[in-house]
């Protein structure tokens, strides 16, 4: 069985990762190339894992949430989010929002600061139209309302 395209480079992108976990490469020999490699294999598993069980995600929030008091009325889905400050991570948030805005965003920034001698950390969640941190924009209207760590 031939794969094409995107699902090529997901089987690709998984398999690498699990073979670079798996084999020890001397850092002398593998220098930061390797290293940023391995970062952009994890990070495409990670998004590819969203994407793939993202449904499921969002039906056990809502159930969740359904629960208590705190349900709302708006769609939701779940989407990658991306955290950018001293360290970069990846998992998954809950948008929630009007329908049409909702279906605009493609992802989630968690901005990360902290101050007064690091007394408070602070994340500003923000809902994007794309998962490129270098090249999104806010989608006005929509909100972060879960934010999902992901086990690795």
């Amino acid at each position: 069985m031939m794969l094409k395209g995107k699902k090529a480079i997901i089987v690709a992108a998984v398999l690498g990762f699990m073979a670079g976990n798996m084999v020890s490469v001397p850092k002398a020999d593998a220098g930061s190339v390797l290293g940023n490699i391995g970062k952009a294999v994890k990070t495409g598993g990670i998004v590819w894992l969203v994407d793939k069980y993202g449904n499921e995600l969002n039906t056990f929030i809502n159930k969740l949430t359904a629960k208590y008091p705190v349900s709302d009325s708006y769609a939701t889905k779940v989407v990658p989010i991306i955290a950018v400050g001293t360290k970069g991570y990846v998992g998954a948030a809950q948008i929630s929002g009007p329908r049409a805005l909702v279906d605009k965003c493609k992802g989630a920034l968690a901005l990360e600061g902290d101050f007064l001698n690091r007394s408070f950390r602070v994340q500003a969640l923000i809902p994007v139209d794309s998962i490129d941190p270098s090249h999104c924009t806010r989608v006005q209207g929509v909100g972060v309302s879960a934010k999902i760590d992901v086990a690795i």
